[in-house]
């Protein structure tokens, strides 16, 4: 290819990140994201302009490079920004057909685009297209937001700041807010940045390193401003009975109404839950005026629209019993319903989206922390992080001045604004499991190990149990950590240990709507080698370990009111009758019982229990390997590696059973095809005639 076609060819994602600006761009934008202090997750954006070949005329063309709809900043790479032509871009002010109508802008981006892929265009891409400043950033960092959302803040710019940083008025993202910054930009060209009513900071700068220094100046300036010049205690002093309770009780009283606040946050659509006791949340719910702030709700745009425009408050002190806060909670959740769909319908007009659920997605609860909701563990965790920023948006404009988000009218043509309609839209489905918590007792290796990672490829949060810390601690980092899964070490005979296992479940995501009582040992011996010891540990492991589990997960399920699901790897060796077998036999047997006595009490929960009955899984198997193996072998004269082999000659199929096969059953049972199956044994067996069911 010659270098003239190369240039026609048009720049791909790895060429545009060897470019100088867009190098500069993504260092920038990785060390303003890496500080929460200067933006939160995903917020904000930041652009780069320079002059590149058009593959077309082979002459040059000015260009814009910005964070596309959805990104992050601090992980920002290439393939995530929107290249523009900015001549097209500029020409929009052209057609621009006013305010009314600046949504129908957004499409024409899509004209402006320049070469192939790179992400959509957000709707901040005016506002750094239209600035006359070679580099723009624009970010949310709650000292910034601070200033915005005080009652006075445009004074208040002017005195931190003096006349290097605007004010510009509320007014949503999007083109005209473009066009009011360009004007003031323009007008103004001593000025460094501005403040956004209610939303946020941009600045600018000639170059990279200036557009970075302005915008911390910016940050850090109004964090001293916020500091050196407010009051000590904006929230008001400590209310009798608010203030948090020791940690362990604390977590005790989370363990216990998060099932409670998953299920009522869960009302429209199931939800995973994040569990947050950190001092500046606990803090804030002590203090008089807790209250009165959390009911004016938050005000950026990033935050409402992951916190709803205000969260759902316990208006009871720490003092208060469970029983007492449970109650409350169920009446404030109904009145929360109605209000926000009051709120839905004081503000819609014919053409807006339906309303999209109306549970809270935040809950605080004084004394015991705040509980925050979404479609997936992620979006739970950073729900609460924006209440966070929200939290510190109130505490900073409270020191100066009193906190004024903007008009809740305002806030709701954001949330349920045509475009944001159309991002969601465009995500993809959700996985079946998405939005389920599941528990996998023995996940440390072979079955349960297999069923852990077939439940996470499905979109469900799971939580690896086993009295291996070590191996639990492996899959969970397999599975991809906490916001997918994580590691609890019990011991399945101990009732307390058990306990905490599902306690620190139901904080780790919520709640649990998934049991899988998979640990299990095995013991190969003659009826007359078989000790009281014997026979006990391997009925106390599965028969009564099972039991406990189960115990504790209806415990959770009902108090949530979600049903779900408890599945027993049970065996074919539960119906079938082989030889020095008698306590791993009866002890499945018992097992396979329980499935059917658990179904038909649970069942009016909406909890369905169901079995799997595999044959002997060789391969991968810990119980195999710790001598479970050589011992069959022995039984069956052959030698231990030939065994799987042996298994398999043996079915009616020829196949060898694998953990994988398992767990594929175990998420045929769960994965929402088998709904009203319950009292159910599948068998994974390769056909064992002898343990057809019958």
């Amino acid at each position: 290819m010659t270098m003239a076609a190369e240039q026609r060819s048009g720049a791909t994602p790895g060429e545009t990140a060897a470019r100088p600006e867009v190098e500069a761009l993504l260092a920038r934008s990785h060390r303003l994201g890496a500080d929460p202090r200067n933006t939160n997750y995903a917020g904000g954006n930041a652009s780069a302009k320079g002059t590149a070949t058009d593959p077309v005329t082979a002459g040059d063309v000015e260009l814009m490079w910005v964070k596309g709809s959805g990104g992050d900043l601090g992980t920002l790479t290439a393939g995530g920004l929107a290249a523009l032509r900015l001549d097209r871009l500029r020409a929009l002010t052209g057609v621009y057909p006013g305010v009314e109508r600046e949504d129908e802008m957004v499409a024409a981006f899509d004209y402006c685009l320049h070469g192939k892929g790179g992400a959509a265009p957000s709707i901040d891409t005016a506002m750094h297209g239209l600035v006359d400043a070679p580099h723009v950033d624009h970010l949310h960092p709650d000292s910034g937001i601070a200033l915005a959302c005080a009652a006075d803040g445009e004074d208040l710019t002017r005195e931190c700041f003096g006349g290097t940083v605007l004010w510009v008025p509320w007014r949503r993202p999007g083109f005209q807010l473009g066009l009011d910054i360009a004007a003031l930009h323009e007008a103004h060209p001593e000025a460094i940045g501005c403040v956004l009513g209610g939303h946020g900071i941009t600045a600018w700068g000639r170059t990279s390193e200036e557009c970075e220094e302005n915008s911390l100046h910016i940050i850090r300036t109004a964090e001293r401003f916020l500091e050196e010049r407010g009051r000590t205690e904006p929230f008001g002093t400590v209310l009798d009975g608010y203030e948090a309770l020791p940690e362990e009780e604390r977590r005790a009283r989370a363990a216990a109404l998060a099932p409670v606040v998953r299920g009522l946050a869960s009302r429209d659509r199931a939800q995973v839950g994040h569990y947050d006791d950190g001092e500046a949340v606990l803090d804030f719910l002590s203090r008089t005026e807790h209250r009165r702030l959390a009911a004016l709700g938050t005000s950026c745009p990033d935050h409402f629209l992951r916190t709803k425009v205000r969260p759902l408050v316990l208006d009871l002190p720490a003092t208060a019993s469970l029983e007492e806060m449970t109650v409350r909670l169920r009446e404030l959740h109904e009145e929360y319903r109605a209000e926000y769909r009051a709120y839905y319908e004081r503000h819609a007009t014919p053409d807006s989206p339906p309303l999209r659920g109306a549970d809270p997605a935040i809950v605080l609860v004084p004394g015991v922390g705040m509980f925050s909701f979404g479609k997936d563990k992620q979006t739970a965790r950073v729900a609460g992080e924006f209440y966070r920023n929200a939290l510190n948006v109130m505490r900073g404009a409270e020191a100066v001045s009193s906190y004024a988000p903007i008009e809740e009218s305002e806030k709701f043509r954001i949330e349920y604004w045509a475009l944001e309609e159309a991002k969601l839209r465009r995500m993809p489905p959700p996985r079946p499991l998405a939005s389920r918590v599941a528990l996998v007792t023995g996940a440390g290796s072979g079955i349960g190990r297999a069923i852990a990672h077939r439940l996470a490829a499905e979109g469900a949060c799971v939580v690896v149990a086993d009295r291996d810390a070590d191996g639990a601690r492996k899959v969970a980092d397999e599975l991809g950590g906490p916001d997918t899964a994580v590691p609890v070490t019990v011991d399945v005979t101990a009732e307390g240990q058990i306990a905490a296992a599902f306690d620190e479940a139901v904080r780790a995501f919520g709640g649990i709507d998934l049991v899988v009582n998979n640990a299990g040992i095995s013991v190969s011996k003659p009826l007359a080698e078989t000790t009281a010891e014997d026979w006990d540990r391997q009925h106390s492991i599965m028969a009564r370990g099972s039991f406990l589990v189960s115990r504790e997960a209806a415990r959770v399920m009902t108090a949530q009111g979600m049903g779900g699901d408890l599945v027993y790897i049970s065996s074919k060796n539960g119906v079938f009758a082989g030889p020095n077998n008698i306590a791993y036999g009866a002890a499945k047997a018992d097992q396979a019982h329980q499935v059917r006595l658990l179904a038909a009490e649970l069942g009016e929960h909406g909890i369905r229990v169901n079995g799997v009955n595999p044959d002997g899984v060789v391969r991968g198997s810990g119980i195999f390997a710790g001598g479970w193996g050589a011992r069959r072998a022995a039984v069956y004269g052959v030698p231990e590696e030939k065994l799987g082999e042996f298994y398999a000659q043996r079915t009616l199929l020829k196949r060898e059973v694998l953990p994988e096969h398992v767990a594929n059953a175990v998420f045929a049972l769960t994965g929402g095809d088998l709904s009203h199956t319950t009292g159910l044994h599948i068998p994974v067996d390769a056909g064992v005639a002898a343990a057809f069911l019958r």
